[in-house]
């Protein structure tokens, strides 16, 4: 139907078109410029596939239409499909995932609020809710081992069987001698609900790891990257302190220490007591920055992450599945938010979160990857160890221990071997344990 108006839409259609074009001019005018060739434009195959210089990337992607993973390496990339797979048993296998561990959150505060009305009044009733209360606990550990046994099985089964098997890397573990046949690096780049599952824990761990077995541990060194790009820009980056000498006066390095063995309002971690003093000792005197107590204010903490390049958070850590960017450290004076990590910049190439779900996001958007671990990888720190769920206090110092051991050695700190101390210090918890949650939340996200 034609209109007799006054004109009024043709004028703003015509505004429209007018700042459209202003847009792309503007754009164009930016993309001249020394180093914004690729401003707010899609970035090419050479810059996607340069992200697997160092090794394969797998980019998982599920949805309603259809499953498959994208296998990138710097000659192309192949497409893995996953016939069997479908979005609602991605999801449910999450759901189930998250609502045991959740559980076991659950029962442990209330084991913890028992032990502690225990010991006001050891009365008839508070032993009788103590007992039941370990009961519980008990049977919501049982529980997640059982659910993470038969998730890292379909992991394997489902998801990463097949992306090792286009690699070519169906043969087992190198030997531990075997200087030729160094271990595969592979980084999986998980989205949608995937994000939230242990990829670099998948396989059948009924029986003792052997050569061959069905298990990504026992094949490749796994790593995380939120996105293709997120890693290159993370391989570009060369602090000058990536590797110096652990020594009084020698090199630029220093290490950030946030130790909080007895938070406000919180169970105590012995494990903060011995990362704190284990790190005074790699790194004395000038060589680290002890935030503790009173002192690993949220403030204090922000103002050291600006000019740290190595950090190490020993606290309790928190992270809210609806919101995930409130998660965070908590500190003596609150949380030190997601949020409030995103919004700076730092110069840092080592990030040691001993901390509980720090590499857990939240479950309205789980392609943004809001995390701790994210957010310190995004505003500079190349390499960042964290854990996907709570870990036990003893569990949390060993591996500490191990992953430090190793990548302190001759006096020299080394950052850039991160992902192979994770990586096996995580095999040495494995064979120390049946209990697949000791060892399952340790990642490694970083070049």
């Amino acid at each position: 139907m034609v209109s007799s108006g006054d004109g009024r839409g043709g004028i703003a259609a015509e505004r429209r078109m007018e700042l459209a074009r202003a847009w792309e001019r503007t754009l164009a005018e930016v993309r001249r410029l020394p180093g914004f060739r690729d401003f707010l434009a899609p970035p090419g195959l050479d810059v996607l596939t340069a992200a697997a210089s160092a090794g394969p990337v797998a980019v998982l992607t599920v949805s309603r239409w259809r499953c498959f993973a994208l296998v990138v390496r710097p000659e192309g990339v192949e497409a893995v499909a996953y016939p069997g797979l479908t979005l609602t048993a991605v999801v449910q296998r999450a759901n189930d995932y998250l609502k045991t561990l959740q559980q076991v959150e659950h029962a442990k505060d209330e084991a913890d609020r028992a032990l502690c009305a225990f010991a006001e009044n050891p009365g008839p009733s508070v032993i009788r809710r103590r007992k039941a209360a370990v009961r519980a606990l008990l049977d919501a550990h049982d529980a997640r081992e059982r659910t993470l046994r038969s998730l890292l099985a379909w992991l394997w089964d489902e998801i990463a069987e097949p992306v090792l098997s286009a690699l070519g890397e169906a043969s087992g573990s190198p030997a531990e001698d075997d200087t030729k046949s160094p271990w595969t690096r592979l980084w999986w780049c998980p989205t949608g609900p995937l994000t939230f599952l242990p990829l670099h824990a998948a396989g059948h761990h009924d029986a003792p790891a052997v050569r061959g077995a069905d298990t990504v541990l026992d094949r490749v060194i796994s790593s995380y990257t939120p996105t293709l790009r997120a890693l290159e820009r993370a391989r570009a980056r060369t602090p000058a302190a990536a590797k110096v000498r652990a020594a009084p006066g020698d090199g630029e390095g220093r290490m950030l220490v946030v130790a909080l063995p007895d938070s406000p309002g919180q169970v105590s971690l012995e494990s903060a007591a011995h990362d704190r003093d284990l790190l005074a000792e790699l790194f004395p005197d000038e060589r680290h920055t002890l935030l503790q107590g009173p002192d690993a204010t949220r403030a204090a903490v922000l103002r050291e992450l600006r000019r740290s390049p190595w950090a190490h958070f020993s606290c309790h850590g928190t992270q809210n599945l609806v919101a995930p960017s409130t998660g965070g450290f908590l500190l003596h004076d609150g949380v030190l938010s997601v949020e409030d990590i995103g919004a700076g910049s730092y110069p840092g190439s080592f990030a040691f979160l001993s901390a509980c779900k720090t590499a857990t996001g939240g479950t309205g958007l789980p392609d943004e990857v809001i995390t701790l671990a994210a957010a310190l990888h995004y505003t500079g720190y190349r390499h960042v160890i964290a854990t996907l769920w709570s870990v036990r206090d003893d569990d949390a110092a060993t591996f500490s221990s191990d992953v430090y051991r190793r990548l302190c050695h001759g006096g020299t700190f080394d950052p850039d071997r991160s992902a192979h101390a994770v990586h096996e210090a995580t095999r040495n918890l494995r064979s120390a344990t049946d209990d697949l949650s000791t060892w399952t939340p340790f990642t490694h996200t970083g070049p």
